[in-house]
């Protein structure tokens, strides 16, 4: 059987590790490879290793830290199909969508190759009598990232490129569920050029959270999960005087006007709702359509396009949607599927119980749609994380914007809609990070940020984008003032630039 062990000092290795968990494959439940799970001294080994290298990486000049993403870039590309594959013979999603996390990911380590002219700094010249003044930003020093299941390739390159590219070393702590596309991307990243040091991966779970959070060398978490981990990430590492972001759960609402063209909107919502098995933080689980005419339209749309929906493995080419992660989250959906019948929800299609011959043991949950559903339902309190789409009827826009804006989480919303005002209204209004209009999964590009508001987002910098460069870097300024601009005597007064 396969061992995926962690990356350590430019090797991958067991380390010390003594205890090993199984990956599965989510399309047959069978158990395909095992994972070494870290001890104590594999972490220390590997901010040892990366303490070692990074004051030499950071030494290095911004334009030959970039070259090293130009190759790193390249080589992702040369490697997409096996890359893909892997990811999705451990996550269960399509190839194509695996292919999709993986650009994602890329778009950004695309970005960071222009370090450079993002890591540059101020200057004054003559702010005052021979005085000139200027800031520069330098490398934290050592950072970590604690990265989710669900986008093994995106979310780590989101983390690694910006705090690599701006002088740090890195620590990654993925998924324990699908960790071999994370070590893969290690070790590209150093055929690609980068120093052994810079970038470790780690394994392991709440022990090994724990140990980077309270770890005394590493400056700078980043985290991505569920809301409760995020506050705990971000509580604990903030006391521990670190800098930290940590991106927690998700409620994404989508408001479908009465002019809106239904038949687009029925398009976005199987994507946005069942892509990927809904296992995507940006997913949209709540429809909330204005107006009970709007609702009959959106559902009677819906209702053929999800009989057509194919579910299958990732091998197989036609597959639209796959299995979810593991046999727990299909037993959780369930459960919840069930509260919603039994707090009155309406089940107009129930996706429990689907069986794919040959495949009868995978974690397969056919697409779930749910009418009727209230704010008060378990169903639209908690993130389901499933192919599970709830309609919540609205009488008025006011009132649709009213739901989204009263729900605790705050990563994502979107409006259908050909009213311009409208569009323009909610986008201002909205309290929530990221809106599309027009758009169900509005995730930025590499060089906008990523970050929700209210319960999905804790720490003051987002993803991606210039807040990356900011949140992996230290500001310096400096105030010189050379000899012949020097007064003799000592001043005492509080000193201006009179």
């Amino acid at each position: 059987m396969r061992t995926i062990g962690h990356f350590i000092d430019g090797v991958e290795t067991t380390g010390n590790s003594a205890e090993f968990q199984d990956v599965f494959n989510p399309a047959t439940g069978e158990v395909q490879a095992r994972v070494a799970l870290a001890t104590e001294a594999d972490l220390n080994a590997a901010v040892a290793s990366a303490a070692a290298a990074q004051p030499k990486w950071a030494a290095t000049n911004p334009q030959r830290r970039a070259r090293v993403f130009f190759n790193f870039v390249a080589l992702i590309n040369r490697d997409m199909q096996e890359l893909a594959e892997l990811l999705s013979a451990e996550h269960g999603k399509t190839v194509e969508d695996s292919k999709g996390d993986i650009l994602r990911g890329l778009e950004v380590a695309e970005f960071v190759a222009g370090a450079p002219h993002l890591l540059k700094g101020e200057f004054t010249d003559g702010a005052g009598p021979g005085i000139d003044m200027y800031s520069m930003r330098q490398a934290v020093g050592i950072g970590a990232g604690i990265t989710p299941f669900n986008f093994p390739a995106m979310i780590p390159l989101w983390m690694l490129s910006p705090a690599i590219a701006a002088g740090n070393a890195f620590i990654l702590k993925p998924s324990e569920r699908d960790p071999s596309v994370p070590v893969k991307l290690a070790q590209l990243a150093i055929e690609a050029g980068l120093p052994k040091g810079i970038l470790n991966v780690v394994h392991g779970g709440k022990s090994v959270v724990d140990g980077i959070l309270h770890h005394a060398q590493i400056g700078a978490v980043s985290f991505v999960g569920s809301t409760p981990i995020a506050r705990y990430v971000y509580a604990t590492a903030a006391a521990e005087g670190k800098r930290v972001q940590a991106f927690g759960g998700a409620k994404n609402h989508m408001i479908i006007m009465p002019d809106a063209d239904m038949d687009k909107a029925a398009d976005a919502l199987m994507g946005a709702g069942f892509g990927s098995a809904g296992e995507r933080c940006m997913a949209v689980s709540v429809a909330v359509p204005v107006g009970d005419e709007t609702a009959d339209r959106i559902i009677a749309a819906l209702k053929p396009r999800i009989d057509a929906l194919k579910v299958g493995p990732a091998t197989d080419k036609a597959s639209e949607m796959g299995p979810v992660i593991t046999k727990a989250s299909m037993d959780r959906i369930a459960a919840l599927v069930e509260s919603g019948i039994a707090q009155g929800a309406t089940l107009t299609v129930d996706g429990r119980g689907f069986s794919l011959q040959g495949y009868e043991n995978g974690y397969f949950v056919g697409p779930t749609l749910f009418d009727n559903v209230t704010a008060e339902m378990d169903i639209y309190k908690e993130e389901i994380f499933g192919p599970v789409l709830s309609v919540v009827r609205s009488r008025t826009y006011e009132d649709a914007l009213k739901l989204t804006m009263d729900n605790p989480y705050g990563n994502g919303t979107a409006i259908f809609t050909r009213d311009g005002d409208a569009a323009r209204d909610f986008a201002a209004r909205v309290n929530v990070g990221m809106v599309g209009i027009n758009v169900p999964v509005p995730v930025p590009l590499a060089y906008h940020s990523f970050g929700g508001w209210k319960a999905s987002a804790f720490g003051d910098l987002n993803q991606h984008g210039t807040d990356a460069i900011k949140f992996w870097t230290k500001t310096k300024t400096v105030t010189a003032r050379w000899p012949s601009g020097i007064k003799d005597g000592a001043e005492f007064q509080m000193p201006t630039m009179k």
